[in-house]
């Protein structure tokens, strides 16, 4: 296993962690994500941790608290000491009925991160991230409940998902004006067939010194190896039941076309190169690996393993490159004879 540093922090985290949605009691929505029990949770913790995984993800919604639970019994039941892991589960979605049992308003999430302790069976959480953008409660508001967290030691580290790169930026802003615990990382969706995080968060993550911290690297299942172009639904597939995160279908096949033959060159899956390609970015901390079987989760481990030479990693990019977009495409004409004079306008110029 590799390690990084959490943000800009020197907290080490393993570059692959261990996300627990598919811990689940077999309710809800999360239902169709997985519906692994205690038994079968044990032995997926103790895999991550003998392949030296330190970082393990969780989140009260998921489950509606039974992944919580079950990770925090996972530990007790291996008997992994607490200072030998980094916890990190999420607050915001709703956890019940009443008006205030959502939200990142300073109520909820003092509430929020106790009910997270108890199910955890610990005392702090290494890693809390906000985990969606709340409309109606002051930023400000949120931020000193966290800092009040920190301060009090329930909470280590703090962070940030499925955010806006220009209200990240305002919120490290505040952060450093009024003198608070500012977010160390983003959690956010990124896969070789969905890489608009690259047009406006990846540049901020890396100017700010912020982790970047990869759900979903397989576009729910999509680069598994199971999906093509030829077969758009394969029976047993998750997302053959749930369609989810959004992808451009056609730019996800082209991507597969090219990811097979790298992974036969390798003799391994699909899902390992794809996994691959995600590690070699240097925008990217950690990457979150699910698992319902066994199986699953050793050839997700063995992605850390595999390097990928640059002429793979070029046709890997040119396949999934995004469509030119503004102001992308006017900054790279307006800049490109910063270093020496050069025709600004002859790609677009017919004489």
């Amino acid at each position: 296993m590799k390690y990084k540093t959490l943000g800009n922090t020197g907290l080490l985290v393993s570059q692959l962690c261990l996300g627990t949605m598919t811990f689940s009691d077999g309710t809800g929505v999360y239902k169709h994500i997985g519906n692994v029990g205690q038994e079968d949770a044990d032995t997926l913790v103790k895999a991550s941790i003998d392949a030296g995984i330190n970082f393990f993800d969780t989140a009260d919604v998921y489950s509606a608290g039974a992944s919580e639970r079950t990770l925090g019994q996972s530990f007790k039941n291996l008997g992994i000491a607490r200072s030998d892991v980094v916890l990190s589960t999420k607050v915001y979605s709703r956890m019940g009925q009443g008006r205030n049992d959502v939200g990142a308003s300073r109520g909820h999430i003092m509430d929020a991160v106790e009910g997270s302790l108890k199910r955890l069976q610990t005392d702090h959480i290494d890693l809390y991230q906000i985990h969606a953008t709340d409309a109606v409660t002051p930023m400000e508001e949120t931020l000193r409940a966290l800092d009040d967290l920190v301060h009090q030691g329930k909470v280590r580290y703090i962070g940030v998902s499925n955010w806006q790169a220009w209200r990240i930026a305002t919120a490290l802003g505040l952060s450093s004006r009024l003198n608070l615990a500012r977010f160390q990382t983003v959690q956010a969706y990124y896969s070789i067939a969905g890489r608009d995080l690259e047009r406006e968060i990846g540049p901020l993550l890396q100017a700010e010194k912020m982790g970047l911290l990869v759900w979903s690297p397989l576009a729910g299942g999509l680069l598994s190896g199971k999906f093509s172009r030829e077969n758009q639904s394969p029976e047993g597939s998750r997302r053959s039941g749930f369609d989810f995160p959004v992808v451009d279908k056609e730019r996800a096949w082209n991507v597969i076309d090219v990811l097979r033959p790298i992974a036969e060159a390798h003799g391994c899956t699909p899902a390992r190169i794809a996994l691959a390609w995600l590690l070699s970015k240097p925008v990217v901390t950690s990457v979150l690996v699910g698992a319902k079987r066994l199986d699953q989760l050793e050839d997700n481990l063995a992605a850390i393993d595999v390097t990928l030479s640059e002429d793979e990693i070029r046709q890997l990019d040119a396949v999934s490159e995004l469509p030119p977009e503004y102001p992308g495409w006017m900054l790279e004409t307006q800049g490109a004879d910063r270093l020496g004079p050069v025709d600004l306008w002859q790609s677009r110029t017919t004489s």
